[in-house]
């Protein structure tokens, strides 16, 4: 495999399982503000960026590389309101969006076309995930989150499977 390519792949492994870090931050600030609902929602959010690491675990294994683990920077843990971290969530995938974009540009110039294959779904996957956090942000927003709107909102987080 190119050396350019395996190691931005191994860095999205470090990117991936620091995005489920994140998420498990913002579900400990939901926690201690009594959003069950919202915490669910980070939660589920956390476990499927560890799935994402995974895949481009299992796909370097596949392929005879070793996957080398680097630290995890320590993430925000202090928010000012759902309103913040959902902005804060919707930033970080794009932010997401743009390193995958980045490896597939790799993957192409080197001409790995098992890696481009691999990462379609990826790419795929992005779309939903910017969604998903700009529809909530969206809805925070109309709700001016406080009140009884936020506490249903928070409800409708709680039933994400």
């Amino acid at each position: 495999m190119d050396k350019k390519l395996y190691e931005a792949i191994n860095d999205q492994i470090n990117n991936e399982l620091a995005s489920a870090y994140l998420y498990l931050s913002m579900a400990s600030y939901f926690d201690s503000m009594n959003l069950g609902g919202f915490a669910h929602w980070m939660k589920k959010q956390a476990k499927e960026e560890h799935k994402h690491a995974m895949k481009f675990y299992e796909f370097l294994n596949d392929r005879n590389e070793r996957v080398v683990l680097k630290a995890i920077a320590q993430p925000a843990t202090e928010f000012s309101s759902a309103l913040e971290v959902f902005k804060k969530t919707l930033e970080h995938e794009k932010k997401v969006t743009a390193l995958i974009d980045n490896i597939y540009a790799i993957a192409k110039k080197v001409n790995d076309n098992s890696a481009e294959v691999m990462l379609h779904w990826f790419i795929n996957e992005q779309v939903e995930e910017e969604k998903s956090p700009a529809t909530i942000l969206e809805t925070l927003k109309i709700i001016k989150a406080e009140g009884a709107a936020l506490i249903m909102l928070d409800r409708e987080l709680a039933k994400r499977e």
